[in-house]
């Protein structure tokens, strides 16, 4: 059985754009460039739809925000088409999208038979909170597809390890994580977090982020980087990279993944962290123990 999974991450560039059709003419360039690699996997950064912006009113982020949810139909048929036409699933990064009144991050997942799923983001930073008034989500998904189970988690979600935990304990084998940071630190603390989550659950994480610049409020600067991780072994890269684009530059990144390798690494590893965690310690309460 063919246990090896390509997957491809973008570095979209955010580039200031007149219509909708600006937008969709590069999203179809980039999936096909993508799509002529054959991956099973295609996944776009955070929030990439607020490209739709630079022709926007913003004079009121937050209303214009609130606004981009008009779009979410024509991007929904736009990505279901693609997935379908790729044969591939396609992570299509996140898009700001209203759902019972509520303004949530939401991440799609597109599949090649037509079938679309969400996962929003649980944990929104303070620019999301304060600028947007957004809302967070309040559940996490894992998706078993035809290569394996599959979890997103959104930027942010993946600096809490109880979120990876999780979903991992649910048999994930690769969690997406789209991103998008601003600036240098906002970046390595995703990316790090990232390695952690990968050898804490033996798991493959996919990362990748916006690049360029929009002239909108909060916008105008993007620090990004696609890759692929994997835990730290011997079956894997020595490093734990498997593939990394260069810095803030239009690209896609691609690799293969072995989810044979990563489900007898769990087994067999040097160290096996996702089935050694003591549940009895971890049921306990920390003591606290003056030494005055």
């Amino acid at each position: 059985m063919n246990t090896t999974v390509r997957i491809a991450a973008v570095q979209y560039l955010l580039r200031s754009i007149n219509d909708w059709d600006g937008f969709e003419n590069q999203v179809r360039f980039v999936m096909k460039a993508a799509g002529d690699y054959k991956p099973q996997f295609v996944m776009f950064p955070e929030i990439f739809t607020t490209q739709l912006l630079s022709f926007m009113d913003t004079s009121d982020l937050g209303r214009a925000v609130r606004n981009m949810n008009d779009y979410t139909g024509r991007y929904i048929e736009l990505f279901k088409e693609l997935a379908s036409h790729w044969n591939v699933h396609i992570i299509g990064g996140s898009h700001p999208t209203i759902t019972d009144g509520k303004l949530l991050n939401t991440a799609y997942l597109f599949t090649p038979e037509g079938k679309v799923f969400t996962q929003n983001k649980i944990h929104l930073t303070r620019w999301e909170r304060e600028k947007w008034k957004g809302d967070p989500g309040h559940h996490l998904n894992v998706f078993d597809t035809p290569f394996g189970r599959i979890s997103i988690l959104i930027c942010y979600d993946i600096e809490f390890p109880e979120l990876s935990r999780m979903v991992c304990e649910q048999g994930a084998d690769i969690i997406f994580v789209p991103s998008c940071t601003d600036d240098r630190q906002g970046f390595w603390r995703v990316r790090y977090c990232c390695h952690a989550r990968a050898i804490e659950n033996q798991v493959y994480v996919a990362v990748t982020g916006t690049v360029g610049n929009l002239a909108v409020e909060g916008l105008g600067l993007h620090f990004g980087q696609a890759a692929i991780i994997t835990p730290s072994d011997f079956p894997f890269a020595r490093d734990g990279i498997a593939a990394e684009g260069v810095l803030n530059m239009e690209q896609i990144v691609i690799a293969d993944v072995d989810l044979g390798k990563l489900v007898n690494n769990r087994v067999n590893g040097t160290t096996i962290p996702l089935y050694d965690k003591r549940l009895d310690v971890y049921d306990n309460s920390v003591e606290i123990i003056s030494t005055r």
